[in-house]
């Protein structure tokens, strides 16, 4: 099992790079010269080429092989010259060697490029600063994501302990008016947008009633509508997803047996069905457990709650792309560690399972 985590790990390179990659494209490439959108509309020539400079914008993209081959060629001058130098006695090995690792180093200037250089800042956990605020991103994320945790975590635990709660009454009462009445609720639920839920919420709970405030993030009671109007706008899908598997479990042959032995209901469910429904559970919580840190977005935007979601709506509409390459990687990272952890308790789950 170590040297399968140890693997798995070691898998985060790839998948951050490859993401890392695409976001890339996305910006730098398809979608122009970041250069000209920060300076804007009526920027002089002078005003882009020194943003150009000072972000690194003006370098290659992906491969500097101009600068690499500049470096190069007196690079192997000078080698040639102190190996001249020591077959002649003038100069002892250890200057050769020197030599020689000076023009092993000078084609790596290759990687001296736009896209390359955000790898390395990953890679020694440097985000930089935001274009928009000038603040260190670092500090930015630490600061939001306690509100975004503040607003994911209950709206997740609520979501799930009742979505499972409901989906084993459907699976002990299947076929029964109470089944149905849930099953059209959950459809109805899943049918409406979570912006019709927000603009209810907001309209009837904070400007009729006054029950909540609308805006900020100052106390428990700016949490609680937005975790209630999370948990009702998710309720319907986890519902239909968890039913569908308790009734998958319901109709194998170990429950009809566990019935004929003379178990109740009661032990059917919860001895069962919902240990042998734990598998497809894990795969729904454990991967669902990376967007409780990037928070949610539209809840974040329309009660003005300052975390993680409402980070990265903001950098989007601003262009802030250093906030947003960083958003990204960190949530690969927790993805792939989040996968990690799935199978990993499958094999606690299920004890037939081995991880090779």
């Amino acid at each position: 099992m170590t040297a399968y985590i140890i693997r798995r790990l070691f898998s985060v390179i790839p998948i951050t790079m490859g993401v890392l990659l695409l976001v890339f494209v996305i910006y730098r490439v398809i979608g122009g010269d970041p250069a000209v959108r920060l300076a804007g509309k009526n920027a002089t020539p002078q005003k882009i080429e020194q943003i150009r400079k000072t972000f690194g914008y003006d370098k290659p993209k992906f491969f500097n092989w101009q600068e690499a081959w500049q470096n190069t060629k007196p690079a192997f001058a000078q080698f040639r010259m102190e190996f001249a130098r020591y077959r002649s006695k003038e100069v002892g090995v250890g200057t050769v060697f020197q030599a020689g690792f000076r023009l092993l180093r000078a084609p790596m200037a290759v990687f001296d490029s736009q896209f390359w250089q955000i790898v390395r800042q990953f890679a020694q956990l440097d985000f930089g600063k935001s274009l928009q605020s000038n603040q260190r991103i670092s500090r930015m994320m630490a600061d939001g994501v306690v509100p975004s945790l503040c607003i994911t975590t209950p709206i997740f635990v609520i979501e799930l302990f009742v979505a499972i709660a409901l989906a084993l009454l459907c699976a002990f009462y299947r076929n029964t008016w109470l089944d149905r009445t849930f099953v059209v609720i959950s459809i109805v639920g899943m049918s409406i947008s979570g912006l019709v839920y927000i603009m209810l919420g907001q309209y009837f709970f904070s400007f009729e009633l006054g029950w909540f405030p609308v805006w900020g993030f100052e106390g428990v009671n700016y949490v609680l509508l937005p975790v209630a109007i999370g948990v009702i706008a998710g309720i319907g899908g986890s519902l239909r997803f968890y039913r569908t598997i308790m009734l998958d479990e319901m109709y194998q042959d170990y429950v009809r047996t566990a019935f004929a032995k003379g178990a109740s209901h009661k032990q059917v469910l919860f001895k069962h069905v919902l240990k042998n429904a734990a598998i497809p559970i894990l795969t729904n919580v454990v991967v669902a457990i990376p967007f409780l840190y990037t928070g949610s977005l539209m809840l974040e935007s329309f009660f003005g709650i300052p975390g993680l979601g409402r980070m990265t709506v903001d950098a989007i509409y601003t262009g802030d792309e250093p906030v947003l390459f960083a958003m990204v990687f960190i949530g690969s990272v927790i993805f792939v560690i989040a996968n990690l952890i799935t199978d990993l308790c499958y094999t606690w789950a299920d004890p037939r399972i081995r991880l090779q």
